[in-house]
């Protein structure tokens, strides 16, 4: 019987959610998580510790997604969330997201704005989970 999985050399994003992050604080503040499957690395910045290891797995998929153009990244963000600051967040339609980036929210002076995945990982914007929002 043949396999018809796709196969690399390069691991499997899930393997790297099994390793634990070495982390060091840089001179901005900022956290930076590494994550080593020898002889392959990951690493992810953000203002808090557990926001850098996601951005960490999130680079992750999008370097599997390189060696396999098929392999669909999986968002680490619902369509629509409100975050632990109480700001709104909801998806850009997909043929925006080049222009705008992939999610709009309304900034502190009211204004719209919008942040890729990247961006939004970097500052730790987290969702508060259902339960939680009233």
């Amino acid at each position: 019987m043949r396999d018809f999985n796709e196969r690399s050399a390069y691991p499997h994003p899930g393997d790297f959610k099994v390793m634990r992050p070495e982390y060091t604080e840089t001179e901005d503040g900022y956290f930076q998580a590494t994550i080593t499957i020898t002889p392959f690395k990951v690493t992810g910045r953000s203002t808090s510790k557990p926001g850098a290891r996601r951005a960490a797995l999130y680079e992750a998929e999008k370097t599997y997604r390189s060696y396999h153009p098929s392999y669909r990244i999986q968002n680490p963000y619902p369509d629509t969330f409100v975050d632990r600051e109480g700001m709104r967040w909801k998806r850009v339609p997909p043929a925006q997201r080049a222009e705008l980036g992939d999610y709009i929210f309304i900034d502190e002076d009211g204004e719209e704005d919008y942040a890729n995945i990247e961006q939004m990982l970097m500052w730790d914007v987290r969702p508060v989970p259902e339960e939680d929002e009233d």
